[in-house]
């Protein structure tokens, strides 16, 4: 088997943060208001949560609901949020963004990764809405900062792209395919063994580190039975 998995978890508050990190996350994903699929947390928030564990976080960059950035002040609006949150420490991030005619939106992202020199950074599942998901790793694949994909394989859920996924992680190291796969969106602990052996070693999860729902916060042995699972 491949060297140990990489377990994210998204967390709204620093509460979540703790229950994460006790449950064995390496890293997390910091969002606010899931009913919008989750958006940029504030710098209170994130500062919260940067004091309350000593694991990675990454930022949600993501300002409206679905993945369009806007215009040129749209994009100007979430360079602001990245300035704010770099100014509190903030150093790993996360963004995806289409046109109308799901391409990848170069304009905003290329803006936004400027932005972010220096800093490591996740291109989200945007690319399970992309017209060609070829298309946009090869446009992607020189920017700076960019070492991980969060994809579920199709719009649809894991269970839909599975085989798109293993797919993708057999063309690792091929331009446009360097960067990590990141599984998410409909995960469940049955597609862990497929995944595993196909080479993938990062996890996403989100309601299920939650049994009460988003309502309810991150349960540290549901985190904890993902944990065993991914180290198998």
């Amino acid at each position: 088997m491949s060297k140990r998995a990489l377990l994210e978890v998204i967390a709204l508050d620093a509460r979540d943060a703790i229950a994460a990190r006790a449950g064995g996350a390496d890293r997390l994903e910091l969002v606010t208001d899931m009913a919008a699929d989750g958006l940029t947390p504030s710098r209170e928030t994130f500062a919260a949560i940067r004091d309350a564990v000593d694991i990675p976080l990454r930022v949600m960059l993501r300002l409206s609901d679905g993945f369009a950035a806007g215009d040129a002040r749209g994009v100007e609006a979430l360079a602001e949020a990245a300035r704010g949150l770099r100014a509190e420490g903030a150093d790993e991030f996360v963004l995806g963004f289409l046109t109308d005619t799901d391409e990848a939106d170069l304009y905003a992202v290329e803006a936004l990764a400027a932005e972010l020199s220096g800093c490591r950074w996740t291109f989200h599942r945007a690319i399970d809405r992309a017209a060609d998901r070829d298309a946009l790793r090869k446009q992607l694949a020189d920017l700076p900062g960019l070492d991980t994909y969060l994809t579920a394989g199709s719009a649809a859920g894991v269970e839909d792209g599975l085989t798109t996924l293993l797919a993708e992680a057999a063309r690792s190291g091929e331009p446009g395919y360097e960067q990590r796969i990141l599984v998410g969106g409909g995960l469940g602990l049955a597609h862990v063994p497929a995944l595993r052996a196909g080479g993938i070693d990062a996890f996403h999860i989100g309601g299920a580190s939650r049994p009460d729902g988003w309502a309810g916060p991150v349960s540290a042995g549901a985190v904890r039975q993902w944990r065993l699972a991914l180290d198998g």
